[in-house]
C-alpha cells in the first residue's frame, strides 16, 4: 500500500500542528520547515489562525487538497478526521502520531482497524498509529529530534519503536553513519515490516537506491515474506542487520504493551535471520556499530592487522577477536617485519598489533598501514587505534587514516577514543565522510557477527534418499494425534533414510530373550508408554546377562502407563542431538546440537528453518559453541559433521512432508564406529 503520496508528497497537512514546539504537532511542523520542504504546507488547529508562519484552518473540510495527512490529536477524534480526509480531500498518505489504539484496550484494537480498513478500500497508504513517522530526503514527517544528516548513500531503517529508532540514530550520528530514510511503523495497521522491505525489494536500483538496511522489529506478522524480501536484498547486493526483540517470556509480554505485538520464540527468529542471511544484533549499540561496518569495504577473510599508539586498547581489542574466532596473526617472524620495525621509533613493536608508542607520528601510522596492506600479505582488515595522548593535535593522523581508508584494497576500521580531548579532529574525521568505533570492543563483538553471517541460503528441500510417497502413507495410515508408537516411528525414519538402532518392542519375555541372545549384550531395556522414561527409571543401560534383563524386563512392565518393553543393543559414542517444534507461521524449526549436558545445562543448541539444505546445516553445526568437539577436542576421534548434516537435512525433507508432526526428538543420535546413529526418538503428531 506504500504509494508515492507517501514516499515524496507535493503537499502535506498537519492535524493538530501547534505553535509550540514540546508538543508532536508543533515539533513536526518545525522539522518539515527545517529540513527545507519544498512542497505546500498546511495546518489544522481550530485554536489558532496562524502557526509557525502557516495559515492555520479551523477543520479538516477546509484545507485545500494535499497528498499526505499528519495525525497529531487525541485517539478519539482520529477516525472522524481520516473519513474526512480520506473520502471528501482524497488524501493518499497517512501518518498517525497518535497513541492509544491496540497496545492500550481492545476498544483502541476497534478503533485502530476501522480506521486501517477505511485507509485500505480508499487506497490510501498508513503509517502507525503510535508511531514517531518518516522521514527521507524529501521531507521529515517526524516529531522528533535530532535528525541525521540524509543521504542517498546512507542507510535505511525501519523500526516497530519510534523511540528505539530515535537512539539508534543517535548512537548511528555519534559514529558518523548517515541515514537515507527512516520509517517508524509503531502499531502496523496497515503498514508493516515486510510491506517496507517488499517495497524497497522491488523497487531496488542498485545505481541509487542503499543498500544498507538496519531493521528493529517486534513482531514478525508474515515470515515468508521477510525472508523472500531480506533474501532477495541481500542477493542483490544489499547488507541487513536486525534486533528482534521480544524473543522471551517476559518479552513478548512488554512487546504486547508496547505495540500490541505477538512475538516469535528466539530459535524461530535465529533460524529465519540465519536463512535469509540477516546480522542478529542485540543492542542498539550493536546494531549501529554493524552498520557502520557494512559502509566499509568488505571484509574476505578473518586475518586482522592492529596498529596502535595505545597498547592496553589494541590488547582489548585482541581478546575480544580472537574470543569470537578471528585471527590477529603474528608479524614476528615475516621477512617484513623488521624492516618495519626499523623505520618506527625505539621501543615500538611489530609483532601484531603493531604498537607504535604513545609519540608515534602520522608518518609512523601511514608506513604501518601501508606494511599491512602492501606486504603483509596475510592481512585481511586492519583496525587503528589512535587517540589524543594530549601532547599534540592529531589532524595529520586523521588524514592519514582518511586518505588511507580512500585507497586501501582491505577495509580500515578506525578507533578513534579520544572523543572528548580530540572532539575537533574526531569531528574532521567524520565529516569527511567516515564512521569512527570509538570502543574497540563493540568493534570487534559487531565485526565478529558481520563476518560470521552468511549469505541467503537455499529454501528448497533436497530429496535424496528420502521417499516422499511412502512417509505419506504412514503418516495417513496413522488415525489418532499424539506420540507415535515406536513401530511408527522407525518407519517413518526409514522412509526418510535416517539410519536407527536395530530395535525390538515387545511385552513377550521370550522375544526379548531371543532378540538379545541373537543381538548380543549387552543391552539397553527402555519402558515403552511413558513419555518421559528417564524421571520414572525406565531407560536400564548396559545389561550384560540374560538374568539382568528379564529383572529390568518384568520391573519395567510394572511402571505406570507401561505397554510393553523396548530392547536395544548396547552402542558407544559421542552423543548428539536433533530435533524439531512446530511455530505458528514459520513452520518447522529444526535443532541441532551436542547431546547430553550440552542439550540440558549449556542449551548450546541450533536452529533453522525448514527445509534445511547441507549448506544451511553445516552452518548451524559449525555455530556451536562446542563445534571443536566435532574436529576433536583434546585428542578425542572427531564427529563426521557431513553426516550429520545429511541427517538434519533429510530430517528436515521429512518434516516438510509430514506436516502434522509438532515436535520431534532424536535424543541421543550416537556418533559410533560405523558412523551417526538415532538410538532413541519420539514424535507427537496433530491430524
Amino acid at each position: 500500500m506504500i504509494n508515492h503520496q507517501l514516499i515524496h508528497p507535493k503537499s502535506i497537512v498537519v492535524i493538530g500542528g501547534s505553535n509550540n514546539t514540546s508538543k508532536p504537532g508543533g515539533s513536526c511542523i518545525r522539522n518539515l520547515i527545517d529540513c527545507g520542504f519544498d512542497g505546500a504546507l498546511y495546518v489544522v488547529n481550530p485554536k489558532e489562525t496562524e502557526v509557525q508562519g502557516l495559515k492555520s484552518y479551523r477543520d479538516v473540510s477546509e484545507i485545500p487538497p494535499a497528498d499526505l495527512a499528519i495525525i497529531a490529536i487525541p485517539a478519539k477524534a482520529c477516525f472522524d478526521a481520516i473519513k474526512v480526509l480520506a473520502q471528501e480531500k482524497h488524501v493518499k498518505a497517512f501518518v498517525m502520531f497518535s497513541a492509544g489504539f491496540k497496545e492500550e484496550s481492545q476498544e483502541g484494537a476497534e478503533m485502530e482497524k476501522a480506521i486501517a480498513d477505511l485507509l485500505t478500500d480508499t487506497d490510501a497508504a498508513l503509517i502507525g498509529p503510535n508511531c514517531i513517522g518518516i522521514l527521507n530526503r524529501y521531507h521529515h514527517s517526524v516529531f522528533t529530534r535530532p535528525t541525521p544528516k540524509m543521504s542517498p548513500s546512507g542507510v535505511d531503517m525501519i523500526s516497530s519503536s519510534g523511540s528505539t529508532a530515535l537512539y539508534i540514530i543517535e548512537a548511528s550520528m555519534r559514529m558518523g553513519l548517515r541515514f537515507n530514510s527512516m520509517w517508524s511503523i509503531g502499531n502496523a495497521a496497515q503498514i508493516t515490516v515486510e510491506d517496507v522491505l517488499e517495497y524497497m525489494d522491488i523497487r531496488f536500483d542498485p545505481a541509487v537506491d542503499s543498500k544498507i538496511k538496519l531493521l528493529y522489529i517486534e513482531s514478525i506478522n508474515n515470515p515468508d515474506k521477510l525472508l523472500e524480501h531480506t533474501s532477495s536484498l541481500i542477493r542483490k547486493g544489499c547488507r541487513i542487520a536486525a534486533i528482534k526483540s521480544g524473543s522471551s517470556a517476559s518479552g513478548r509480554r512488554a512487546a504486547a504493551s508496547h505495540t500490541g505485538a505477538m512475538a516469535s520464540s528466539d530459535s524461530a527468529v535465529e533460524a529465519l535471520f540465519r536463512k535469509a542471511g540477516i546480522v542478529r544484533c542485540y543492542s542498539r549499540e550493536e546494531l549501529a556499530t554493524v552498520g557502520a561496518i557494512f559502509t566499509l569495504k568488505e571484509l574476505k577473510g578473518k586475518n586482522i592487522a592492529i596498529v596502535t599508539q595505545a597498547g592496553g586498547a589494541a590488547v582489548m581489542l585482541t581478546d575480544a577477536l580472537a574470543k569470537g574466532g578471528m585471527e590477529i596473526p603474528s608479524l614476528a617472524d615475516h621477512p617484513m617485519a623488521a624492516e618495519l620495525k626499523a623505520q618506527l621509533l625505539p621501543g615500538s613493536s611489530v609483532n601484531n598489533p603493531i604498537d607504535m608508542l604513545g609519540t608515534g607520528t602520522a608518518q609512523h601510522l601511514s608506513l604501518a598501514i601501508d606494511y599491512c596492506e602492501q606486504k603483509f600479505e596475510m592481512i585481511d582488515g586492519i583496525a587503528v587505534i589512535y587517540g589524543s595522548p594530549g601532547l599534540n593535535k592529531v589532524y595529520e593522523a586523521y588524514e592519514v587514516i582518511d586518505r588511507k581508508m580512500k585507497t586501501c584494497k582491505k577495509p580500515i576500521y578506525p578507533v578513534l577514543p579520544s572523543v572528548s580531548s580530540a572532539w575537533d579532529e574526531t569531528d574532521f574525521f567524520i565529516e569527511k565522510g567516515h564512521v569512527n568505533f570509538s570502543d574497540e570492543v563493540g568493534l570487534a563483538n559487531a565485526l565478529i557477527l558481520s563476518y560470521k553471517t552468511h549469505n541467503p541460503l537455499p529454501y528448497l528441500p533436497e530429496l535424496k534418499g528420502v521417499d516422499v510417497p511412502l512417509i505419506r502413507r504412514i503418516i495417513d495410515d496413522i488415525s489418532e494425534s499424539g506420540y507415535l508408537k515406536p513401530k511408527d516411528v522407525q518407519a517413518l525414519f526409514r522412509a526418510a533414510n535416517i539410519p536407527m538402532v536395530k530395535e525390538l518392542v515387545s511385552d513377550d519375555w521370550e522375544q526379548v530373550r531371543a532378540f538379545a541372545e541373537q543381538t548380543g549384550f549387552p543391552v539397553v531395556a527402555k519402558v515403552v508408554g511413558p513419555v518421559h522414561k528417564s524421571d520414572i527409571g525406565g531407560v536400564v543401560l548396559n545389561i550384560r546377562s540374560e538374568k539382568h534383563l528379564q529383572i529390568e524386563f518384568e520391573r519395567l512392565l510394572q511402571l505406570p502407563d507401561a505397554q510393553s518393553v523396548m530392547i536395544q543393543p548396547m552402542l558407544k559414542g559421542a552423543e548428539l542431538f536433533a530435533g524439531a517444534k512446530y511455530e505458528e507461521k514459520f513452520g518447522h524449526i529444526v535443532l541441532c546440537g551436542l547431546g547430553g549436558i550440552f542439550v540440558e545445562i549449556f542449551k548450546d543448541i541450533a536452529s533453522g528453518l525448514a527445509p534445511v539444505a547441507t549448506e544451511e546445516a553445516l552452518s548451524m553445526i559449525r555455530s556451536l559453541r562446542g563445534y571443536k568437539v566435532f574436529q576433536g577436542a583434546r585428542g578425542q576421534k572427531g564427529i563426521d559433521e557431513y553426516q550429520f548434516a545429511e541427517i538434519i537435512v533429510r530430517l528436515s525433507s521429512l518434516l516438510r512432508f509430514a506436516v502434522e508432526i509438532k515436535e520431534l526428538d532424536i535424543n541421543p543420535l550416537l556418533a559410533t564406529d560405523k558412523g551417526i546413529i538415532a538410538v532413541d526418538a519420539r514424535i507427537r503428531i496433530e491430524k
